[in-house]
Formats: structure tokens, C-alpha cells, sequence
């Protein structure tokens, strides 16, 4: 028979340590208690070392984050679960950052603290070396929203590893195309949940009545043409991450589900009468004015508020221009080595000219620009940004944002560039392959099919040639 695992309780309440004490040892775990931070830290020192320690985090005196600091620096190994009647971000992701293992708001359920016992107790002691300080970190490679030396940038960075160890919902604001998604899929890499599935539903793209069962699955017979039972998202990433993309656009009674999800994580599937319990991290993202939003009765404000225990709101491009240069630089490194074509620098005229843009599709829209200027070239894409101008000159707005006439331009020049970018891409490599159409299918990562229709819908003419063609 296995000895029992001893807890040490840290709490100023009598009546908590009284509580805790009893369902712990209803459970079979030996406990000891302590009424301050000074105590415990006196008797971690002390052999045997208990297994893990319940730690209040307000108590008079030494505080539980300064006790949990004394605690790593003579066991960096202990195990630590944080108690706090306020679920503050700022001190979780503190507590995180010292090496917490969890975190409980009071009251809480008897089933979560035994739940996270269990699971902290089931895992080997973590190796963990002396606390480092905070410090900024540079960018991982390949993230583009983080490739930047702008203050903001670096700060959303260095708080998402932060997040990333404490499982909390996160809602991420910020327009059209900038990086909200890049942002999730980072906090994910960065999380416990990293090596579990990551899975995006957006939200906007699926009908309203076909988006319940998309994310909780539905039995046999739940509605007309349900013939088999399906999970839901829900359920196929249980343990992993899910994206609600475009969460502004869930219709309010789905939003409703959802918050007893965020409460309870379990659900029922629609047409069931029992319960799935699952444990996701859930991110939510949005383009939308979330204030406007709950104002106008669209969105629950308290849906809100279990969504938002922490938020990062993603600045525009138009607000962060001196990041250009390097986003430049990695796009034009990236699309020259996948296409296989020199790379363009970029020029002091053409740096000039995206610094007067206002990007209304922000990073999205510079990395499209940069193909152009790797297919066209650079006077080309010039010629075409001054085209804009002349038609609808830029003006100053009050709110930041590009005029919908010159909105309506620059879409408009996006498509247009973009058939005349593909359309040269497939010219270059039919060329390179003398007209071998699957060798350029192969090279261009399409069907031959699709190869053929491009084609015709190009009007690309084959240059006469005395050899066969396939």
C-alpha cells in the first residue's frame, strides 16, 4: 500500500484550514497546517517535505506570492496550489510565472481541488531551476504578429507566455487580419496543451442553427437529417484548445450554452439527456466593438465576463507603422524561397509609400502586397498605390479609419493584382517546365485540373513548339 501524500495547508481563515482539512483527509491525504506564509516556509525547510502545498494568497504579513517566491527558492521542485477569493489576472499570471501549478478562486468546488490534486500528484516533480526574473523575450520565429520591436508588440508577447501556463479564457480583440488567430495558436504552443489537439470554428461561417451542434455534436434523430450521432468540437478536442473565431457573431441562446460550458465544462449534445464533461481551454476572438455589441443586447455581458479573465486587444498596422520593415523582411524571405525567386529589399521610396498607407487589412493585406512585389516588382505596385490616390486622395479621420470609396479601391486593386500575380506565377513555371502541365501542377501545388482551368480562365497560350506536350 502506498503512504499517502501529506499537504500542507497555508490559510489565516480557521475555518478554511478546518475545511480543508476534512475533505483531504476524507480522501485519505495526511495534512499539516500553517497560519502565514513565514510558517510554511519554516516548515518546507524542515524533512519530510510534503508533497504539495494549498497556499492562500492574502494573508497578513508575507503575502502567498511572496511565500510561494521564499518556497522556489528553497524548493524549486514544490508543488503549489494558490487559493484567492479574487480572481485577478495580474496576480494569477504572477503566481504562474513563480510556479504555481494551479489556481483556485474561493469558494470552489470540492470536485476542482480534488480534481487538481489528482492531476498534479499523477505527474513526476517538475525540474525546475532558482526563479529568473521577468524578462522580455525575443519574438519566436515564424509568428509574423510578433515580429516587431514596437513596445506594444513585445508587451502582448511576453503576457501570452505568461497566460499560456494558467488556462485561462482569453478574448482577443483587434481588426481583420491582425493576427488574432496567430495569437491563439501561440498560446496554445506555449501551453501544457500544446501537444493535444488545437481546433478553430468560425463562428460567422456557420449557419446559426447548424453552429450548436458543430460545436457540442447532436444524437441520431436530434433533427432532420441527423440519421447518425456526431460529436461536436467540443468534444473531439477534449484536453486541447478551441478557437471561437468571430464569437461576436454567436446568436444570443447559443451564447447561453456556452457560458454554462465556460462554468461547468460539460455539456449535453443536442437531442441527449445525459452529460459530457470535457476540459478545454477556450479563446475567443472577434473583430467586432464587443461594448457596442453588449450595449445593442447582441452579446451577454456575462458571457463576457467569463471570457475575458484576460484580453489582448491587437493593435492595427496604421498604429504600430515601425514595425513594417521587419514584417517586410520576413514576408519577402518567406514567398521568396517557397516561389524560388530573388527577393526584393525593400527601397527607401517604397518604405516611404507604406508608411502613408492606413492598411485596412492590416497584416494580412501587407503580406498579399509583398507577393505583388516579389511577381510584379516594385514600380508596378508603386504605379498602382498612386492610381488609388489620384481616384480618392487619402485624407486624416478622426477614427483612424480608410474612407469607404478608397476601402472599395484598394479591395478592388487586391483582386485585380491578385489574378494578375497568379496568372504570372503559372506563366513562369508552365515556362520553366516547357509547358509539362502536371510537372507545373506538382510545382504550382495544385490539381491538373485546376491547372487547366486556370488555364483557359487566364487565356494563357501555349508559345509553338515542336515537342509533344503531356
Amino acid at each position: 500500500m502506498s503512504t499517502p501524500s501529506t499537504i500542507l495547508v497555508v490559510d489565516d481563515e480557521p475555518g478554511m484550514v478546518s475545511y480543508l482539512r476534512t475533505i483531504l483527509e476524507v480522501d485519505s491525504y495526511r495534512v499539516e497546517t500553517a497560519s502565514n506564509g513565514l510558517e510554511a516556509v519554516e516548515r518546507v525547510r524542515r524533512p519530510p517535505v510534503p508533497e504539495l502545498v494549498i497556499l492562500d494568497l492574502l494573508m497578513p504579513g508575507m503575502d502567498g506570492l511572496k511565500t510561494l517566491e521564499n518556497l522556489r527558492k528553497f524548493r524549486p521542485e514544490m508543488r503549489v496550489i494558490m487559493l484567492s477569493c479574487v480572481n485577478e489576472t495580474r496576480k494569477v499570471v504572477e503566481a504562474m510565472r513563480l510556479g504555481a501549478d494551479d489556481y483556485l478562486t474561493k469558494p470552489f468546488h470540492r470536485e476542482d481541488l480534488m480534481g487538481s490534486l489528482e492531476r498534479i500528484l499523477s505527474t513526476s516533480p517538475p525540474v525546475r531551476r532558482a526563479l529568473p526574473p521577468p524578462a522580455e523575450k525575443d519574438a519566436p520565429p515564424g509568428d509574423p504578429v510578433f515580429i516587431a520591436p514596437s513596445s506594444a508588440i513585445k508587451k502582448i508577447y511576453n503576457e501570452a507566455e505568461l497566460v499560456a501556463q494558467v488556462g485561462l479564457p482569453v478574448l482577443i480583440l483587434g481588426e481583420s487580419g491582425t493576427g488574432k488567430e496567430v495569437l491563439a495558436r501561440h498560446i496554445h504552443k506555449l501551453s501544457p496543451r500544446a501537444k493535444l489537439p488545437f481546433l478553430k470554428v468560425n463562428c460567422a461561417a456557420v449557419p446559426s442553427e447548424l453552429l450548436e451542434s458543430e460545436l457540442f455534436g447532436h444524437e441520431a434523430g436530434a433533427f432532420t437529417g441527423a440519421l447518425t450521432a456526431k460529436p461536436g468540437k467540443f468534444e473531439i478536442c477534449n484536453g486541447g484548445t478551441i478557437l471561437l473565431d468571430e464569437i461576436g457573431e454567436m446568436a444570443p441562446p447559443l451564447q447561453a450554452k456556452l457560458l454554462h460550458v465556460l462554468q461547468d465544462q460539460h455539456f449535453s449534445r443536442l437531442g441527449s439527456r445525459s452529460e459530457t464533461r470535457v476540459d478545454v481551454l477556450i479563446l475567443a476572438a472577434t473583430n467586432r466593438d464587443i461594448n457596442k455589441a453588449i450595449a445593442e443586447g447582441s452579446f451577454r455581458v456575462d458571457l463576457y465576463y467569463r471570457l475575458s479573465a484576460m484580453v489582448f486587444k491587437l493593435p492595427p498596422l496604421r498604429e504600430r507603422r515601425e514595425d513594417i520593415p521587419e514584417l517586410y523582411d520576413h514576408f519577402m524571405t518567406l514567398f521568396a524561397e517557397k516561389y524560388g525567386r530573388q527577393p526584393a529589399p525593400l527601397s527607401a521610396a517604397m518604405l516611404e509609400r507604406f508608411q502613408q498607407l492606413s492598411w485596412p487589412g492590416n497584416i494580412r493585406e501587407l503580406e498579399n502586397v509583398v507577393k505583388r512585389v516579389l511577381v510584379l516588382g516594385e514600380a508596378r505596385v508603386l504605379r498602382d498605390l498612386e492610381e488609388i490616390d489620384r481616384i480618392d486622395p487619402p485624407t486624416d479621420r478622426s477614427d483612424g479609419q480608410t474612407s469607404p470609396r478608397r476601402q472599395m479601391g484598394l479591395k478592388s486593386l487586391v483582386h485585380a493584382l491578385k489574378d494578375e500575380a497568379e496568372s504570372e506565377a503559372i506563366r513562369s513555371t508552365l515556362s520553366q517546365t516547357n509547358w509539362n502541365r502536371k510537372q507545373s501542377a506538382k510545382l504550382l501545388g495544385i490539381s491538373y485540373k485546376a491547372l487547366l482551368y486556370k488555364i483557359r480562365q487566364y487565356g494563357l497560350d501555349e508559345p509553338h513548339s515542336s515537342q509533344p506536350q503531356t
